[in-house]
């Protein structure tokens, strides 16, 4: 129905698990890649980003969508350098995640940066981004207060945190905790 720069819309018939078939609104996407960046002061590096969509700023993570025979992890390492001017010695997988999988087939690779050093920026012109070095706990309060409300940040930072811990770099008695509506 519909072919853009990044994204495909159609309708697609679907044979369902229990026999019954219907028509689902499909938005395809090629997928993405993220990087959560910590340096060597427990400090994270966000991006706090205008996005038009969501109607004004966000705080997220260095990201962007996989290009044409590119891999995730490569993904994650090409924008953690064009957004943040970063590169980093050390990727962790951090797993990935589905953005919104009732109508959106995006999945999002997440990948943990460590051992950082600076490189020239090279985002875009249609890319509006400042780049803040912001304390781990504080990132993951600001998860739990709402201040970051990116799917992929929280989902990145969380398992970030608990990649950490698990490692033991990360005190066990910190801001994560289960928050119940």
């Amino acid at each position: 129905m519909f072919q853009g720069k990044i994204i495909d819309v159609g309708v697609e018939r679907v044979r369902l698990p229990n026999g019954r078939c219907i028509d689902l609104e499909v938005i395809r996407h090629p997928g993405g890649a993220a990087a959560v960046a910590i340096d060597d002061r427990r400090r994270v590096c966000l991006l706090r980003q205008y996005r038009h969509v969501a109607g004004g700023w966000l705080w997220e993570l260095p990201a962007g969508k996989l290009d044409p025979g590119e891999g995730p992890a490569a993904t994650a390492e090409r924008e953690l350098a064009e957004e943040a001017g970063l590169v980093a010695a050390t990727w962790d997988s951090l797993g990935r995640l589905h953005s919104s999988p009732g109508v959106f087939a995006e999945v999002i690779h997440l990948y943990l940066a460590r051992g950082l050093s600076e490189v020239d920026l090279g985002h875009g012109a249609d890319e509006v981004i400042e780049v803040h070095w912001i304390a781990l706990d504080q990132v993951l309060e600001w998860c739990l207060n709402g201040t970051i409300t990116d799917a992929k940040t929280l989902v990145g930072l969380y398992r970030a945190a608990a990649f950490l811990r698990q490692a033991s770099e990360l005190p066990s008695d910190g801001p994560i905790a289960v928050v119940a509506d």
